[in-house]
């Protein structure tokens, strides 16, 4: 036995039963999305409050978990970040990258690459310039977005807002919404798997004006969406 193994402390018998209620917790923030609160949580997993609050103040410490701005809810965190990305990261080759980048100096606003994962976005490639405005209620109200509508789209949604959307993607090839707030404007056209399965978006944000009319931008987005598709899905 190494010095190491020695020096390691022991696992008591109720130490894996606080790890496992841990990474529960962790898988709840996940499926909750971030902003989810420490009430809604404790309800959703059948927790005693105080319990919750416990892990959730361990999770925070060791940076799995972060407190939203408002400081009244949580989000994954970048230690979980980094474990996803040593797992599968998603590297856009050169020549992928050249293309959103050329697209973002062409269209002089946000342009962003997400992928979709089940009910879950992820973002592949955030605009530097123009960051995303509100990643927690993406994450928790998605239909404000066009992301999100397309997102809905991709599971099959038969609510008002999936069935709007699938609508307008197949009128137009791509969704928008036109108030996010008044003055600013969404689109996202979709990436496209190999079997023609809408697995993530490439969107723009910028003013409302912009995407009344969409017809420039899409017809600008929609080649570099199929051919950075096979990096993204």
């Amino acid at each position: 036995m190494t010095d190491d193994l020695r020096a390691a402390p022991a696992v008591t018998a109720r130490q894996p039963r606080a790890i496992h209620s841990a990474l529960t917790v962790l898988e709840a923030v996940a499926e909750l999305g971030p902003g989810v609160t420490a009430r809604e949580l404790s309800g959703h997993l059948g927790l005693p409050r105080a319990t919750a609050y416990r892990l959730l103040n361990l999770l925070v410490a060791d940076e799995y978990l972060v407190r939203t701005t408002d400081l009244s809810g949580f989000a994954l965190g970048a230690k979980v970040a980094q474990l996803a990305e040593a797992v599968s990261p998603v590297r856009l080759p050169t020549a992928a990258r050249l293309l959103v980048a050329e697209a973002r100096t062409s269209l002089r606003a946000g342009v962003h690459i997400v992928g979709f994962e089940g009910a879950r976005l992820v973002i592949v490639d955030e605009d530097p310039d123009f960051p995303l405005r509100d990643r927690v209620r993406l994450s928790r109200d998605p239909g404000v977005f066009a992301l999100g509508r397309l997102l809905l789209v991709a599971q099959g949604d038969t609510g008002p807002v999936g069935r709007a959307a699938a609508a307008e993607l197949g009128a137009r090839g791509a969704v928008r919404v036109e108030h996010v707030p008044a003055s600013i404007g969404c689109l996202a056209v979709p990436i496209r798997d190999a079997h023609g399965h809408v697995a993530g978006a490439l969107a723009f944000a910028g003013p409302r004006h912009r995407i009344i009319e969409p017809a420039a931008i899409i017809s600008h987005l929609a080649p570099v969406a199929e051919r950075i598709a096979p990096f993204v899905t």
